[in-house]
């Protein structure tokens, strides 16, 4: 039968007449954007001024609040404790009725359609975590920062920031830049994903090309008191840095707007922390200046651009979504944070910013964590992942006894992957960043969140043999077995052997001049060497009873004031000898035999540093493993 043109005609003008009224409704009737101001009147003295505006607010009681956590930070953080001021009005400034329910949580019952939030923030911690304010700089940690509304974490979200103009302040942010000083994110959770810091930083940028020969910008931000010409040089250095780590994946991430921006301050002021986020990472490192310590700070630019792949996109399913109001735990960080350890360190061998003799170093320090701590002895790799909510910074005041119950998930995880590496090299003639990549194109790059047994299935489906993927995870990963690392090592031209092979070793005792968390001081006319925290089991100080709160006042007769003075009597021992140790602590004074041991610590040194031959075999094996992928 003949078709009616004009009938189908009608009908094509009429549904598209129904969709474009449809897509308008729906942008009509799009709730609109809670909006943010912040202010710096009081920058002198760490103070910021934040109002927030929330249209279309909810009939119900609003709850407001500031997070516990932050992300990429797996510990609570008590953030609230550093707003005060709070205040709710009309759009009018009429006082609404505003209670505090909980330290961090604030309700207001009763209100009209638009309500106006405001308060003041005291901020001075510049790290990955808090928030920072003075008259330099205002570095903002979004968790630390901003308050928002329970419920309405889907809402777009807008971000005006003043003052710039009269501090000669610039905006370093991965928020949409959408007006001179004005930003947004489509959600929360994507703000809380945007640390910003605005400052008179230095900037340098490169671009880089995906083997579609799709073309990202990558800019590094540096809040430092170097010259522009020292910038532009370590951008350089980072840049080359950056593409050794997409040679692994095979590929750069997509990052939104097309920019992954280095968010970095690098002076005194500031606190040691990285901390990935999706398409830019802050970087804080109390250094004088980047110039001349460049290759110092190189590391932790490489450990948290992996993250761009592994962890934020590279994604553990129990850190989806991350919960703003208490701890994340996970059973992942041994490969989320431990893998990227390994990688950071590796990455900047493979791009010669470390030498090999320097790198050796690196991996004596892993296998040293994974074979010589009693929570490695004691616990599997994700266990030691789940303790991340007390250990990731947190914030408990009180003595642990980590030193026989902890092993960090970094180090546990990047001795794993060091023994992955030199496995899979050996026995397969694959290599872990064949792994790395099946990992990132089975759910990093569709963004796929993984559970443990999706790691393992990868590492069956790129061996193609389930039977040692399964073993591999259990004895390893959710066991205690440790891989014989001297034998990897070897395939490699490295010999793993003793630091101190025949000489007396007592064990650390963790004394130092400081306030330690035992809560002993150390004063200049204390007498006795205190010990500050517990000491490490099955060493020998542990072994003759000593620990946190003990003073060692003497040994083998000679009076002992220091450190150096305890180590001056293991001179000339060997393993066997005894030393008479006079002590006391709170319930009196008291007296100890320590027999010394051998330490059982390791180093790593090549082949031809030991004075052994190194194979052409070793050699092509440590060229494959070490040299740039780079192409």
């Amino acid at each position: 039968m003949p078709v009616n043109q004009d009938y189908m005609k009608k009908r094509f003008l009429l549904a598209f007449a129904t969709l474009f009224t449809s897509v308008a409704m729906a942008q009509q009737d799009a709730p609109k954007a809670i909006y943010y101001a912040i202010s710096f009147p009081n920058a002198a003295h760490h103070e910021a001024e934040v109002t927030i505006t929330i249209p279309q607010a909810p009939a119900e009681p609003l709850l407001l609040r500031m997070s516990r956590s932050s992300a990429g930070r797996y510990a609570t953080h008590e953030f609230g404790k550093n707003i005060y001021n709070v205040a709710a009005t009309d759009v009018n400034g009429k006082p609404l009725q505003l209670t505090q329910v909980e330290g961090d949580v604030y309700k207001i019952e009763d209100h009209p359609a638009t309500v106006k939030v405001s308060y003041t923030l005291f901020g001075n911690y510049t790290d990955g975590t808090y928030t920072s304010i003075d008259l330099s700089h205002a570095h903002l940690n979004m968790p630390a920062t901003f308050m928002w509304v329970a419920g309405l974490d889907k809402r777009a979200l807008t971000f005006q920031f003043n003052d710039l103009e009269k501090y000669g302040w610039h905006v370093a942010t991965q928020l949409k830049h959408e007006d001179k000083n004005v930003y947004s994110a489509p959600n929360m959770q994507y703000m809380m994903d945007c640390p910003t810091e605005l400052s008179d930083y230095k900037v340098t940028s490169w671009e880089a090309v995906n083997p579609d020969n799709k073309k990202l910008k990558i800019s590094l931000t540096v809040h430092s008191d170097d010259s522009q010409e020292v910038i532009d040089n370590f951008g350089k250095m980072v840049a080359r840095m950056t593409q050794e780590e997409k040679a692994v994946f095979g590929e750069y991430p997509v990052y939104d707007y097309g920019e992954y921006t280095f968010i970095s301050d690098i002076n005194p002021a500031a606190a040691g922390d990285g901390m990935e986020h999706r398409n830019s990472t802050c970087i804080t490192i109390p250094a004088p200046k980047v110039g001349g310590l460049e290759n110092r700070l190189l590391g932790v630019f490489a450990h948290e651009y992996f993250h761009s792949w592994n962890v934020k996109r590279i994604r553990p399913k129990s850190l989806e979504p991350f919960n703003f109001e208490h701890a994340n735990m996970s059973n992942e960080l041994w490969f989320a944070e431990g893998f990227t350890q390994y990688y950071g360190e590796l990455l900047l061998e493979r791009s010669s910013f470390v030498k090999l003799d320097d790198y050796t170093w690196t991996i004596a320090s892993l296998v040293n964590q994974v074979l010589n701590t009693p929570g490695a002895a004691k616990y599997p790799a994700t266990q030691m992942s789940r303790y991340a909510v007390y250990a990731d910074a947190g914030v408990s005041i009180d003595p642990n006894n980590n030193a026989n119950d902890y092993t960090s998930y970094y180090t546990y995880g990047g001795a794993i992957a060091l023994a992955l590496d030199l496995r899979l090299r050996s026995d397969f003639n694959l290599t872990l960043d064949d792994y790395m990549h099946q990992v990132w194109i089975s759910r990093g790059k569709v963004m796929k969140p993984y559970t443990v047994p999706d790691l393992q299935s990868d590492l069956a489906k790129v061996t193609g043999n389930a039977k040692f993927a399964a073993e591999f995870f259990k004895k390893y990963i959710a066991g205690i077995d440790k891989n014989n690392y001297e034998e990897l090592l070897a395939k490699a031209g490295l010999v793993l052997r003793r630091v101190d092979p025949g000489k007396g070793w007592a064990g650390s005792l963790a004394a130092t001049a400081a306030r330690g968390r035992s809560g002993l001081a150390r004063t200049a006319n204390a007498e006795g060497l205190p010990i500050q925290s517990s000491t490490i089991m099955g060493t020998p100080v542990y072994k003759a009873g000593l620990d946190a709160g003990d003073v060692i006042m003497k040994v083998n007769g000679v009076a002992i004031k220091d450190q150096k003075g305890f180590d001056d009597q293991l001179t000339d021992k060997k393993p066997g000898d005894k030393l008479s140790v006079n002590y006391k602590n709170r319930t009196g004074d008291h007296e100890t035999t320590i027999t010394l041991e051998e330490n059982p610590n390791f180093e790593v040194v090549t082949f031809e540093k030991a004075g052994k031959t190194l194979s052409k075999e070793q050699e092509t094996f440590r060229n494959n493993w070490l040299q740039s992928k780079v192409k």
